[in-house]
Formats: C-alpha cells, sequence, structure tokens
C-alpha cells in the first residue's frame, strides 16, 4: 500500500480515516499517526523526493522530512514494534483476557 505519493509536483500522504489523498502540508497529528499506523503495520511504498519532482518548496521540506523520518525508522521497525508490546504487554492481556 502506497502512503505517500508525488504528483504534479506536490507531495500527497494517505488519509485513513477519509481513504483518500491529501495534500502533504494539510497533514495534522492525527495524520501523523495513521502514516506510522500503516508503515508499522503492513508493507507500504513511498515515492522518492528529489530535486526535480516536488516543485512546491513548502511540500518538499514537509514529505522530505517524513519520508526520512520513516525510511529511517524502516531499518529498526522490528525492534521498535517489539519494544512497544514489550511495554504494553501487561495492559493488552488484561483487557483481552477479561
Amino acid at each position: 500500500m502506497k502512503i505517500l505519493k508525488i504528483e504534479d509536483g506536490c507531495g500527497h500522504f494517505w488519509k485513513a480515516t477519509l481513504g483518500e489523498w491529501s495534500k502533504i502540508d494539510e497533514i495534522d497529528k492525527e495524520g501523523l499517526l495513521s502514516l506510522l499506523d500503516l508503515f508499522l503495520d503492513g508493507d507500504v511504498q513511498m515515492d522518492t523526493p528529489d530535486e526535480n519532482n516536488l516543485l512546491n518548496e513548502v511540500h518538499k521540506i514537509i514529505y522530505t522530512h517524513i519520508f526520512q523520518k520513516l525510511s529511517s525508522l524502516s531499518e529498526s521497525k522490528s525492534s521498535f514494534k517489539d519494544d512497544s508490546e514489550r511495554l504494553y504487554y501487561e495492559e493488552i492481556n488484561k483487557y483481552t483476557s477479561a
């Protein structure tokens, strides 16, 4: 599933709650958390930013930062997920076994 794309010189992110694409400069906290959840839960795709494909300067800055953060997280994706699950293990078991 693609979560970040570049189209017509602008960056876009997948807004899972609405099931549609939104411009990257409209992203908010919920949008970032949704991207992170999608990224951690499955195999996702992201268009790579470069000098020529993002023409809007604001989109270039925001898109590039999000792309870099998610890309660096992919290197430690499994350990991040394991650490998160271990941290909340007792709470998850408490509510799932009730």
